[in-house]
């Protein structure tokens, strides 16, 4: 299983989940299966609101899982689209919230359920 976590500096699996998948500065790709991590630079970082295109951020990799700790409609809709599922990470390492995840602790994230404007601590 591939998960992706933004960040805003790499700390490795004691790194915090970002507010925003979107701005986030990196994303932290975990591959589970072989206990590997991967960074990779936004390359979407300055993108209008409500025009991330995931995809481009994560370079066309198969991302299985997003977790994050805000997110639009748009970019679920997108990542569903892909076949990825997206979970509200919780303000704390990656360590516990994959844990978390392991466990079904997390919520997942729907369009319905996501950030729709500015104010939801997404910066």
């Amino acid at each position: 299983m591939k998960i992706c976590i933004p960040v805003k500096e790499n700390n490795g699996i004691e790194s915090s989940p970002y507010n925003h998948f979107g701005s986030a500065p990196k994303f932290l790709l975990f591959d589970l299966e072989g206990n590997n991590i991967e960074v990779i630079d936004n390359g979407d970082l300055n993108h209008e609101h409500g025009k991330c295109q995931p995809l481009k951020a994560l370079s066309g990799r198969e991302v299985d899982v997003v977790l994050v700790r805000g997110i639009g409609a748009g970019a679920i809709s997108k990542l569903n689209s892909m076949g990825t599922k997206v979970y509200r990470a919780v303000e704390s390492s990656i360590k516990e919230n994959l844990q978390l995840l392991k466990e079904n602790k997390l919520e997942e994230f729907t369009s319905l359920n996501g950030c729709n404007h500015h104010g939801c601590g997404n910066h």
